[in-house]
């Protein structure tokens, strides 16, 4: 009889039963195939839209390409770890060196946005830029309690409240009342006057500002003002503008607001994930008394995410976060998120050159919103045309819009494309790809039989594409090609 080493006490035991391989050759052990070997239909599938990715112009604002580092922290062992709870209160064991992971996270995100952690805290726990939004509100408020955010249509985004006359659309506006500030009609910036006073008018639990399509910066006083005239809490969205933020591109919203989420995969150029920074420490000093009242966020807010909405987190995505926000304290993450600034104002002067209409007349930020409605096209269509075309844009809403399936604009990124090398020069020749797809859009769409419907124009489309078209998806792909990928 064979003896074993005890693991636990380091002596020599007799084993009960004989230390052997079975005789049978079957193992248990996963295969130890390459993905190309063990799933080859699912591996072609990848191949394929990695092929797109390179020979295509990715322009979708909320998309990025994550750095090599990045992607293998992403697909390390740590997926196999279940890890629920928090850093040294875990409800499994063998999560010390994933604690020091996760903790390692925490800081970098502190230190990128430039946190003191005595005022303070982070949570990067949340699956995403949705969930993290609705653990902040399961954390901050009762149901029923009132929340108010940027329109959908003008901007913002489905977890600030959206709903119609009709639909309550978004879960946050099934849960708690919600009432939309806009902007203005007539320079499509946000109308602060307006929110104010439907602030003071609603009395709001808590205030939202962020978006999801709004080019420009955003005035963070002003929400402040407006949340402390009504006791509000006042919550920033920063999803789309956190890696202009961390490269101080952007007006930073911690000097004013008491909870920020974020997601990691847009401007960040992370893994597809959600952070929370709270507010910690002394919140104020009781005048009667002279002692200090505290911040009570941190407790309550991780508790909405564990155990309130999410189990075991993603520990592998966490890994990569971490490694994204080290490499966004770099300088040559600051001069990346400076040239995304400078080639979106490039692609949006040459557009406004070719008589395009932008809402707000420009771009502060990383993205651009144009509004089709003048060019008697929508932003389904256009953006069918440029997807053949080989440039992936979205269609988007912009304000005014009644249509949400078919609406008006286009909404339209530099972050991807200037990871992948782009500057303003090359931009230029971008924005000229744009402008002969949709022209093309335009011509294609006098055909009385494709404008009955959009399924029509999408089924003509494909089935007689015009050699034009044909011609340009050549010339883009050609220009995609000479940029390399990360």
């Amino acid at each position: 009889m064979l003896a074993r080493t005890s693991v636990f006490s380091g002596s020599i035991c007799p084993s009960v039963l004989p230390f052997a391989r079975p005789s049978s050759s079957a193992s248990f052990l996963p295969n130890a195939k390459s993905l190309a070997e063990a799933d080859p239909e699912l591996h072609e599938i990848i191949v394929k839209e990695e092929k797109r990715q390179r020979r295509g112009l990715e322009m979708i604002a909320s998309e990025n390409f994550c750095s090599r580092a990045v992607r293998e922290a992403n697909g390390t062992r740590l997926t196999d770890k279940y890890a629920e709870g928090y850093p040294g209160a875990r409800y499994y064991g063998g999560n010390h060196f994933i604690d020091e992971s996760e903790r390692l996270c925490q800081k970098r995100a502190l230190q990128a946005y430039r946190l003191n952690p005595e005022e303070w805290g982070v949570n990067v726990q949340p699956l995403s830029g949705s969930p993290a939004n609705l653990a902040v509100y399961t954390a901050l408020l009762q149901p029923h309690d009132r929340i108010m955010g940027l329109d959908l249509p003008h901007g913002g985004h489905l977890t600030h409240g959206y709903m119609t006359a009709k639909k309550r659309v978004s879960a946050t506006s099934v849960f708690w009342e919600s009432m939309p500030y806009h902007v203005s009609a007539e320079t499509g910036r946000i109308d602060y006057d307006e929110m104010e006073k439907l602030a003071s008018f609603f009395r709001p639990k808590l205030l939202i500002c962020g978006a999801s399509a709004y080019p420009r910066e955003f005035e963070f006083q002003r929400f402040r003002k407006a949340a402390d005239a009504v006791g509000a809490l006042l919550m920033c969205d920063m999803a789309h503008i956190g890696g202009l933020v961390a490269a101080q591109e952007h007006t930073s919203p911690f000097d004013f607001c008491d909870v920020v989420t974020t997601t990691t995969h847009k401007t960040l150029r992370g893994p597809r994930s959600g952070i929370i920074f709270f507010r910690k420490g002394v919140r104020s000093v009781d005048a009667k008394t002279g002692k200090p009242i505290m911040w009570d966020l941190e407790e309550r807010i991780n508790s909405a995410v564990f155990p309130g909405l999410q189990g075991g987190p993603h520990e592998h995505t966490i890994a990569g976060v971490s490694t994204a926000l080290r490499e966004a304290m770099t300088p040559e993450f600051k001069a990346y998120a400076h040239q995304i600034k400078l080639n979106c104002r490039r692609m949006a002067e040459v557009l406004m050159a070719h008589g395009y209409d932008l809402v707000t007349g420009g771009t502060d930020n990383h993205l651009i919103l144009v509004d089709l409605r003048s060019k008697n096209i929508d932003g389904a269509r256009a953006e069918r045309v440029l997807d053949r075309a080989g440039i992936t844009v979205n269609k988007n809403s912009v304000p005014g819009d009644l249509r949400p399936f078919v609406p008006g604009g286009l909404r339209i990124g530099t972050p991807a494309l200037t990871t992948r090398g782009l500057n303003e020069a090359d931009f230029t020749k971008v924005a000229e790809f744009i402008h002969r797809a949709i022209v093309i859009a335009l011509e294609f769409n006098k055909n009385p039989e494709v404008q009955k419907s959009l399924q029509k124009f999408y089924e003509q489309l494909d089935a007689n594409m015009p050699e034009e078209l044909r011609q340009l998806n050549k010339e883009v792909e050609e220009f995609a090609l000479s940029f390399p990928m990360p």
